[in-house]
């Protein structure tokens, strides 16, 4: 599930410096029983200057994960920890600094691969391995301060809601179920 985040490994410098810092904080392997994966926009290549880190978990005793997050980070540069309602699903939402990168921390009572984020990874990653020349058009729309997404739907003309949008394409492409 998280071979886009080893393929950082051997990335771009900010990819390798992503990967770098991922490791050194230990975040995957100490978090491991929450299923995290590295999601985003460094993955698949189409960051930008400010793009931060982003990793999604599986938690099913919210509170609990809070505790953790807290205590393992709660001292980091920036640190903010915000619950949230999203699509009648409670999360949790961590944000802070930690070697030179602003990390996203996201869980929610939800297996990771049925999680939005990851699914639009998922089809973002096999639009940009299939369609000649639109990894070049989703970085001018990013430059510009377009959203990921919206960026996607923008290119390939695709109305309405992005983040839905996207999940339906992807479904017509069967790229997702």
């Amino acid at each position: 599930m998280n071979h886009l985040y080893e393929r950082m490994k051997n990335g771009s410098a900010k990819q390798r410096r992503a990967y770098e810092a991922i490791e050194r904080l230990g975040i995957l392997s100490q978090y491991r029983s929450f299923q995290p994966v590295v999601c985003g926009t460094v993955p698949i290549g189409v960051y930008v200057v400010n793009s931060d880190l982003d990793i999604i978990m599986e938690a099913y005793h919210l509170p609990l994960l809070e505790h953790s997050l807290i205590n393992d980070y709660g001292r980091m540069a920036g640190f903010q920890l915000q619950r949230k309602m999203i699509r009648e699903r409670k999360v949790v939402k961590v944000n802070f600094s930690y070697g030179n990168f602003m990390f996203e921390v996201f869980a929610q009572p939800q297996p990771v691969p049925e999680q939005n984020a990851y699914l639009h990874m998922i089809i973002e990653e096999e639009l940009l391995r299939t369609i000649p020349g639109l990894r070049e058009e989703i970085l001018v729309w990013r430059r510009k301060g377009m959203k990921t997404e919206a960026a996607f739907c923008h290119v390939l003309g695709i109305s309405g809601d992005p983040y839905r949008g996207l999940l339906e394409y992807g479904k017509r492409l069967k790229v997702i179920e």
